[in-house]
């Protein structure tokens, strides 16, 4: 068994193959599911000698399979939003501390600590339902703030926009972290120059409004926050680990998460740096579900390690997932 410190402590590329390559050879012998798959495409352990070798299980798995590597009793049990009457995926998660660990120690690296912020959440679509790992994310960020003012808002934006003026004005340390839709809904109401509040998206417009590339959507939030970058989370149901971007769409991962590039023809092909295809994230959190997942959002990576995505696959357009038979 992979130690989550281990995991949490990767200084470097060498430690996290090292350590990649340790957990895929515990998964491969404990998750059934994972197994499975690894047996009918012909990968082995002994034929796993670097990372692009890792059989990468395609995300549509979550949604018909139990995907956990771990004996211990399930704790609780993520689930996407998806639309009326699609199936939605299910990560069951064995060790909250793990992902607790994860969230905390990602934003830390890239934003410094939590507590300093005052954290202001508009995520209406996640609020409304029950099994949202964002919703527990943000809850337990609001927590850890210790700022009277912290919160998420929900039909309460009169009272959001005076909060986040008054916070302005008093040069605090604010995050609003949202939703697409909900964002452009309140700078419709409300016009906003703040210089000391950071605006961060999640993506989605959850069916409310028509969806838009990045670019446009960044170029609509900034003029109506008066902000000169607008800041992005990248996070899934699937995965316990999340990427951020502060500005012009371009993520950068935590120390125990990798992006490769896979051929939208060729599944099993990993492409060189610069090539757009199918996202591939390994998130080594996820220890005890999967931690190499074949996504269906389209992107590339730069020499830096960071991504950017461009889009996501039509369903029709899936390579080298017809295995769900499993």
């Amino acid at each position: 068994m992979i130690d989550s410190n281990t995991i949490f402590n990767i200084k470097n590329k060498s430690e996290f193959e090292d350590t990649a390559l340790q957990v895929f050879d515990y998964q491969f012998r404990n998750n059934r599911v994972y197994r499975s798959f690894c047996d009918l495409i012909y990968k082995h352990p002994s034929d796993i000698k670097v990372l692009e070798d890792i059989p990468f299980l395609p995300i549509q798995f979550f949604k018909s399979h139990r995907i956990v590597s771990s004996t211990d009793p399930i704790i609780t049990t993520f689930t996407s939003s998806g639309t009326t009457g699609s199936v939605s995926s299910k990560h069951h998660v064995t060790n909250l501390r793990i992902y607790e660990q994860s969230f905390t120690q990602g934003f830390t690296q890239f934003y410094g600590h939590i507590e300093d912020y005052v954290i202001l959440a508009l995520l209406p679509s996640y609020l409304e339902r029950e099994g949202s790992s964002l919703i527990y994310m943000v809850n337990s960020m609001i927590s850890k703030s210790k700022h009277p003012e912290s919160g998420f808002y929900l039909n309460n934006v009169s009272e959001l926009k005076d909060t986040l003026i008054k916070l302005d004005t008093q040069k605090r340390k604010v995050l609003l972290i949202g939703v697409s839709f909900a964002l452009l809904d309140l700078i419709e109401t409300y016009q906003f120059k703040l210089n000391n509040t950071i605006i961060m998206e999640t993506g989605g417009m959850k069916g409310r409004r028509k969806e838009l590339i990045r670019a446009d959507l960044h170029k609509k939030l900034k003029a109506g926050f008066g902000v000169k970058t607008i800041h992005s989370e990248y996070g899934m149901t699937e995965l316990l680990s999340q990427a951020y971007s502060k500005g012009d769409g371009i993520f950068s991962c935590p120390n125990w998460m990798r992006v490769l590039i896979r051929d939208p023809e060729d599944a099993f092909t990993i492409l060189p740096q610069g090539k757009t295809g199918g996202l591939n994230i390994i998130d080594l959190a996820n220890i005890n579900s999967c931690a190499f997942i074949a996504t269906q959002d389209l992107g590339k990576t730069h020499d830096n390690g960071s991504f950017e995505v461009i889009g996501r696959f039509d369903s029709s357009d899936i390579r080298g997932c017809n295995l769900m038979v499993l």
